[in-house]
């Protein structure tokens, strides 16, 4: 029988790369539903080519436009935030792939575990907002969360078969992203082109800003707190530009265990969709001889300032980490729309951590209020600059 699968978020890149990854294993998986935010022209097509049970979009003013081009079409079309929040509904999928942007794979995220529908997890900025709640949802729940990150994909494999009381340290790499030979000096002029020109992965342009910054390296390190339960103390950064390692375990006997592979993310969506399975494909492999250099560097937190934060953050707990993702949310997005400059991004951040209230055990209304509070508070400060 084939696994269901539901995409939220099928037209961005890991989307889109979720449903390569379907085609290339259409005896195995096939498409329960689809949703997409903005991109109405390639849901459309996605969704003749696909035929899911049902799509949602974002945007109810395209419902003509979705209607007319769906109409010979056996597909249930809906629209909006509250249909995205309970896509599960119109579906019954085996597994959700979570490939939104930002906080918006919160609500959905969780109604999939209330509804004991496994994970495959690709928008970390739901386990930064709210990790302690959906990992003590999932536990109760009996819900497999599944790293799609490459990173957490990575621990996930070293770990798998192994105690989890055996570790010692884990080791996130990154690319050190496309100004890691940069001192924070240079920075001032950086342009958006600049910064979304990463040496090694295609992403959207969120995440690679994130990326440019070591943000996004912060934001893992928070999510692999939770997904692993491990203290933050226990987690080290590793600047790997060839990004052939995607992240190592080192265990309390000294022994590392490291995945590697080309920089692609189809192997750890794979690997989620088919868990416990390992599935064939058809993709690069890395050749030892062609490539025989891979080096490793200390961040400097100094330079790499959003990096520093996000430790700090992970440290505090609370209510800090959504102060952190919602604050560089509406900063890069700023930084994007060319409002504020590189450097900006990472002092409104600063100012958001320091003004907005901390609250140490928060449940999840007090999260959507901080995310709230902290989005108007970082608006304002863009506003006002």
């Amino acid at each position: 029988m084939k696994k269901k699968i539901a995409i939220l978020g099928s037209t961005g890149s890991i989307g889109t790369q979720t449903l390569e990854v379907i085609s290339d294993h259409d005896d195995k998986f096939r498409v329960e539903l689809l949703s997409a935010n903005k991109n109405y022209e390639l849901l459309i097509q996605q969704a003749k080519k696909y035929k899911p049970k049902a799509i949602i979009f974002g945007d109810i003013t395209h419902k003509k436009i979705l209607n007319e081009n769906l109409k010979s079409e056996s597909i249930d079309i809906f629209f909006g935030d509250d249909a995205l929040n309970n896509f599960n509904q119109f579906c019954n999928p085996d597994l959700v792939v979570t490939a939104l942007v930002g906080k918006s794979g919160l609500i959905p995220t969780i109604n999939a575990i209330e509804n004991n529908i496994d994970v495959a997890l690709a928008n970390k900025e739901t386990l930064v907002v709210a990790g302690d709640i959906i990992m003590k949802l999932s536990e109760k729940n009996n819900v497999k969360i599944y790293p799609v990150d490459s990173e957490h994909s990575a621990i996930f494999q070293c770990l798998t078969g192994e105690d989890y009381n055996t570790i010692e340290k884990i080791i996130l790499t990154a690319s050190g992203g496309p100004f890691r030979n940069k001192k924070i000096n240079e920075f001032k002029n950086i342009t958006k082109k600049e910064a979304l020109n990463h040496p090694n992965w295609e992403m959207g342009d969120k995440i690679t800003i994130d990326s440019s910054t070591l943000m996004n390296k912060g934001l893992e390190v928070i999510e692999a707190k939770f997904l692993f339960n491990i203290d933050i103390d226990m987690i080290e950064v590793v600047i790997h530009p060839q990004s052939i390692i995607h992240s190592m375990v080192e265990f309390i006997d000294g022994s590392i265990k490291a995945q590697m592979g080309e920089p692609d993310m189809k192997l750890p969506i794979q690997y989620a969709l088919g868990f416990p399975r390992r599935l064939e494909n058809n993709y690069d492999r890395f050749n030892f001889f062609k490539n025989n250099k891979l080096t490793f560097e200390k961040p400097c937190l100094d330079t790499f300032q959003n990096l520093k934060l996000a430790f700090d953050a992970g440290k505090s707990g609370g209510n800090s980490p959504c102060i952190l993702n919602a604050s560089n949310e509406i900063v890069v997005e700023a930084f994007l729309q060319e409002k504020i400059s590189y450097l900006d991004m990472t002092k409104i951040i600063k100012e958001s951590l320091n003004k907005i209230s901390y609250i140490a055990s928060p449940n999840l209304e007090q999260l959507i209020e901080t995310d709230l509070k902290t989005r108007e508070y970082t608006s304002n400060k863009i506003k006002n600059k």
